[in-house]
């Protein structure tokens, strides 16, 4: 992909193009989504040599593991546990605030782009629903992005009410996580219904408008370390908001949007997955990753 001879929409660039980058002075070079999907295939390659041959590196699954003996524990299983048993056991907590102490420092939502195993199948169906919408075959339908939270309270609620932990049976990034590692299982047909759903009806309607576990991480988000930062060098095209997963986030690249005289701005909004789509794509390098720690280092 040469961002700088054109604007890489979806729409026009081919699904592996972005895979390789073409840097201003007309090297290639691997892109940040090469790198992404590296990471996920490889934390999952340790989760299933840990199963298999006993590594004992990356031990359980992302609802719940143990690195090198440490415990991690996903934050929204933690809140369903606390729900329906009105406790959670001490090796849980240790889990959660590890888990949450490395997100606030990576960036909450990150875990989204970076991790969950939906995230691959989400962006092939993102691309065929793409192709399908220009063909006009299909209609492509929006909601308001805030119906996650809606969805987040409702399966707490189901959780304290009923005693079980009711999102667990439909749990996608749990369901693709325990089949990759253990194997088969016929929870991974609610996989596939979600996928065509994504595919036919509205783009990444799960990770956009369902996932408990993603909004949860979004709380985390919103005060964590790492941002996607904004300068104005921006010619506001919005090619940048055409490939973002969340496109609300990147409302300060409208024109109108910025703070009048402000050099740069930061993507405050935790809902921000840190993919790194819209710095791959932006062809005035207006869009960077940056965190705070530099300032401490």
């Amino acid at each position: 992909m040469d961002k700088y001879n054109t604007r890489a929409t979806i729409e026009d660039t081919g699904f592996f193009d972005t895979f390789i980058t073409t840097t201003k002075d007309g090297k290639k070079k691997l892109g940040i989504r090469f790198y992404r999907w590296l990471t996920v295939i490889f934390v999952h390659l340790l989760f299933i040599l840990s199963y298999w041959v006993d590594l004992q590196i990356l031990e359980g699954d992302l609802i719940g593991s143990r690195f090198l003996g440490f415990h991690l524990t996903d934050p929204f299983m933690a809140l369903q546990i606390f729900a329906a048993n009105h406790h959670i056991p001490i090796n849980l907590i240790i889990g959660t605030v590890t888990v949450v102490i490395v997100y606030f420092i990576v960036g909450g939502r990150a875990y989204c782009s970076w991790v969950c195993p939906y995230t691959i199948l989400g962006e092939i169906s993102e691309k065929l629903h793409r192709y399908l919408r220009k063909k006009k075959i299909i209609k492509s339908y929006k909601f308001n992005y805030k119906i996650k939270y809606v969805f987040w309270a409702i399966f707490l609620a189901l959780s304290f009410i009923s005693g079980y932990l009711v999102f667990e049976i439909i749990n996608v990034v749990g369901i693709i996580s325990r089949a990759l590692i253990y194997g088969y299982s016929v929870a991974l047909a609610f996989v596939v219904a979600i996928f065509l759903v994504d595919t036919f009806f509205s783009q990444r309607f799960w990770c956009r408008y369902v996932c408990p576990v993603g909004t949860t991480y979004s709380f985390i988000g919103w005060t964590s370390t790492t941002k996607i930062v904004w300068d104005d060098s921006c010619d506001h095209c919005r090619v940048c908001a055409n490939v973002c997963l969340v496109p609300h986030v990147l409302d300060i690249t409208k024109k109108n949007a910025n703070i009048k005289g402000a050099k740069e701005q930061t993507v405050i909004s935790g809902d921000c997955t840190l993919c790194g789509r819209c710095v791959e794509v932006c062809h005035h390098d207006s869009l960077k990753f940056e965190t705070k720690l530099k300032k401490l280092i």
